[in-house]
């Protein structure tokens, strides 16, 4: 059977290598702090707002319950964050950074940065901004499926 594009023309196998590189490269960044990627992702969102539920984590990085409670599990074994019962809703859990949790920001918030500058480099703002308009309109087109 003949394929009608080649293997190197799939948008799809470009995103995922792609997203290989740039996990390959966070992840030997992160790696002296202890750090996985995903589990940074959620440090990032609280260091932005600390007190965010597992749920609202969840959504923000389109992750399932399981999941998010394996990562989180793993932070509080470390010692970076706290689970706390929501009192409004004894259902939802609360994450809080502990004191160890906000000091790790100082040193890996500044990596994360650098990070997105050399992904970023040589991109103009329109670039960036109609590379955001795409990426998000491939999701949306894989998601209506």
């Amino acid at each position: 059977m003949r394929l009608n594009l080649r293997f190197q023309d799939y948008i799809s196998i470009k995103l995922h290598k792609t997203d290989l590189v740039l996990t390959s490269f966070i992840k030997s960044k992160l790696e002296p702090y202890n750090l996985a990627p995903e589990q940074n992702l959620i440090m990032m969102l609280l260091w932005e707002k600390d007190g965010l539920t597992q749920n609202q984590l969840g959504k923000f990085l389109h992750k399932d319950k399981t999941n998010i409670t394996r990562m989180a599990s793993s932070l509080e074994k470390k010692e970076l964050i706290k689970r706390i019962q929501c009192q409004e809703d004894k259902r939802a859990t609360k994450i809080f950074l502990t004191p160890k949790g906000r000091d790790l920001g100082n040193e890996v918030i500044p990596v994360a940065e650098q990070f997105n500058g050399v992904v970023c480099k040589d991109l103009t703002t329109r670039e960036l901004t109609e590379l955001d308009r795409l990426l998000s309109k491939i999701s949306q087109n894989v998601q209506s499926v």
